[in-house]
């Protein structure tokens, strides 16, 4: 994406248009790849699930194994949707914000301002784009894996789960006074002003402790 950029821009209107026809392509181009990279990173996620609930199969009988099995189809395929969209989201973003800057610089030259900042800001879309990527890949490991076992743990009669944090000194102070309390999964918690369960936020690295009816 920034290549697409930085490879078109030369701050003309026509250059700007060029660039967001690309972007509008590139994003519904990255459709396929999208889906199978979210199809791995789930079935990755469901593996690392599947080795959580191995630990306590002694409590758990083969029938609630193979119903909490059978609850995850809808919801890694929503998952996998929803994942897509946001992949599909970030050279349209990015187009977005080309135009946008591109606007304000014209506005600076009109009112006699300098308009190079604006340009270099431009150029460093391509950064900006890798920041937003990062944020979205950390954030999605945790919401999919925590939509998993919510959705395993409630086909088997959990309600709820035990928030468990990493426990070292980048979790938020909200979230480190979440840990080791008790969460119904019908009742995700509001922090910083923000809803969901445990690796649902932002950046979260927490997870969701099942308990289980036998617990």
């Amino acid at each position: 994406m920034g290549a697409i950029v930085e490879g078109s821009y030369d701050g003309s209107n026509d250059s700007v248009t060029d660039i967001m026809d690309r972007l509008e392509r590139y994003a519904d181009l990255i459709e396929p790849w999208a889906e199978a990279v979210s199809s791995r990173l789930i079935g990755t996620l469901e593996v690392a699930d599947d080795a959580m609930w191995r630990d306590r199969s002694q409590r758990i009988s083969a029938g609630l194994r193979e119903l909490m099995n059978s609850g995850t189809g809808a919801v890694t395929r929503s998952i996998i949707d929803e994942q897509v969209k946001l992949f599909k989201s970030l050279p349209l973003q990015a187009a977005d914000r080309v135009y946008d800057i591109h606007n304000q610089a014209i506005e600076a030259v009109v009112s006699g301002k300098r308009s190079s900042a604006l340009t270099d800001a431009i150029m460093r879309t391509g950064e900006v784009t890798v920041a937003r990527a990062r944020t979205i890949a950390r954030t999605e490991v945790g919401r999919a894996s925590t939509a998993i076992t919510q959705a395993r743990s409630t086909a088997i009669g959990s309600r709820g789960y035990i928030w468990r944090t990493a426990e070292d000194s980048d979790v938020r102070h909200s979230h480190k006074e979440m840990n080791g309390q008790y969460v119904d999964w019908a009742k995700p918690p509001t922090l910083d002003g923000m809803t969901g369960h445990a690796g649902q936020f932002p950046n979260c690295r927490c997870y969701a402790e099942p308990v289980v009816p036998e617990d």
